[in-house]
């Protein structure tokens, strides 16, 4: 099976699951993921950007494909190694690094945390809680550190029940746009 029909397979079967939590989370999975990458899109970021923002929650889907509960903390690396398959650090790197982003903004911004949903405030104290100084500059330190700090806000935005996006079959031909794009070599112009 190809890497597209994989994540198409895993949101198809998995992503009308509610998030595991003590906290009821409003939307589903998919509905979820497509808020994000709609988001991302408004945005005006990147194909890589918006491809992350769609993809953040899919180390869930795989745990829940292996029969574990889909659990908000622990999940961002989850998937890294499915999604390597077909993409770079564009795509992977915002992913692995957007629960770190919450603790970041959590230490950095007076009442992020108070506007974070019910679970997320709940996973915080599970993912490491808020970020000390030490933390905060290594954490900047890394490349796709910006970008991921976007994704988190898209992600904390992406909680509407019923919100209009457009179908997951729009953002899996963006995906194998980005996929197909990656493994054509840049062409050089001789004068």
């Amino acid at each position: 099976m190809d890497l597209i029909a994989r994540i198409e397979a895993l949101f198809l079967r998995r992503g009308r699951a509610e998030y595991e939590s003590d906290v009821a989370q409003p939307v589903p999975v998919l509905a979820h993921a497509l808020q994000c990458a709609q988001l991302a899109e408004w945005a005006h970021a990147d194909h890589e950007l918006v491809a992350a923002s769609l993809l953040h929650d899919l180390g869930q889907l795989i745990d829940a494909e292996a029969g574990a509960p889909l659990r908000i903390e622990s999940h961002e690396t989850a998937a890294l190694s499915l999604l390597a398959q077909g993409f770079g650090p564009g795509v992977l790197e915002p992913i692995r690094l957007h629960v770190q982003a919450k603790r970041y903004l959590v230490a950095t911004e007076a009442g992020y945390e108070a506007g974070l949903s019910p679970s997320s405030r709940l996973s915080l104290e599970r993912q490491g809680g808020r970020m000390n100084a030490e933390e905060r500059l290594l954490f900047l330190a890394q490349p796709y550190a910006r970008e991921a700090l976007q994704l988190r806000r898209w992600d904390d935005l992406a909680r509407q029940p019923g919100k209009r996006t457009p179908p997951l079959a729009y953002y899996l031909d963006l995906l194998a746009d980005l996929m197909r794009d990656m493994r054509t070599p840049p062409r050089l112009l001789i004068a």
